[in-house]
């Protein structure tokens, strides 16, 4: 029982990001990829370097998510995980989505660990979710959302492999200089979950977006990663094998 999974690393300048675009959409072409994660927050461009909150930005931000969500059909049939600035019941908040063809959009979750700090003020410009850490059904997988820092936060990942999940995704926009261990946090969280983690990141030629997306197996293999030169990577994963891994070492001896 397996699926196939596309990983990314998409440009931060919407011009690039276009292009990309393009490009992103005829490497899946063909390939019979089952789902596509890209980046945090994607589609418009980095908003949280400066503490000063502005409506206009977020608006814009908004309209330029909610205006490549109409967009994501392009990459059918594969289903599409990323995140999304959103105003729900007056609160801002930083929401993971599934989209597909058969359900359309569909919130998954809320980012809940919000650093607030040189070059990632999110705390001044969404708040927290209401730290509820389900998995989602994609497909035939099962998949939990841990949001760029989220994926620090390895209780959660262990809670989600208890719970069964075969994938986890980490969306991020993370820095060149810390490439290395986002990894190590993406191969930790493989492992102490049980559950394949996949990431994608945002990229810059003027900015310090580090790319890098990765897919990690359960017990801590990079299968496939991305770079400059090759900025997309596409797997099978094997979703029995992560259902094997729930009772093997160390999953069993965690509690």
């Amino acid at each position: 029982m397996g699926t196939r999974v596309t990983v990314c690393e998409m440009p931060d300048e919407t011009p690039a990001f276009e292009r990309a675009w393009r490009a992103l959409v005829d490497h899946c072409r063909g390939r019979e990829t089952g789902l596509v994660l890209l980046p945090e927050l994607p589609f418009y461009p980095w908003f949280g370097t400066t503490p000063t909150f502005s409506v206009e930005t977020w608006r814009a931000a908004e309209g330029a998510h909610r205006a490549w969500i109409d967009r994501l059909q392009e990459l059918a049939p594969a289903a599409v995980l990323a995140t999304a600035p959103v105003t729900r019941d007056g609160r801002r908040l930083n929401e993971g989505f599934v989209w597909d063809e058969e359900a359309g959009y569909r919130t998954a979750h809320h980012k809940f660990y919000l650093p607030n700090e040189e070059g990632a003020w999110e705390a001044q410009w969404y708040e927290r979710g209401d730290g509820s850490f389900e998995a989602v059904q994609v497909g035939a997988a099962k998949v939990g959302f841990v949001i760029c820092s989220e994926l620090w936060a390895f209780q959660r990942a262990r809670e989600y492999g208890k719970a069964g999940a075969h994938v986890l995704v980490t969306p991020r926009l993370t820095t060149r200089s810390s490439v290395d261990k986002w990894l190590a946090g993406g191969l930790a969280a493989a492992v102490v979950s049980g559950a394949y983690s996949l990431s994608s990141n945002r990229a810059s030629e003027t900015q310090d977006y580090g790319g890098r997306g990765w897919v990690v197996s359960p017990d801590g293999e990079v299968l496939a990663s991305t770079s400059p030169a090759a900025p997309f990577a596409t797997v099978e994963v094997d979703l029995a094998l992560a259902e094997r891994a729930k009772s093997s070492y160390p999953r069993y001896v965690l509690d």
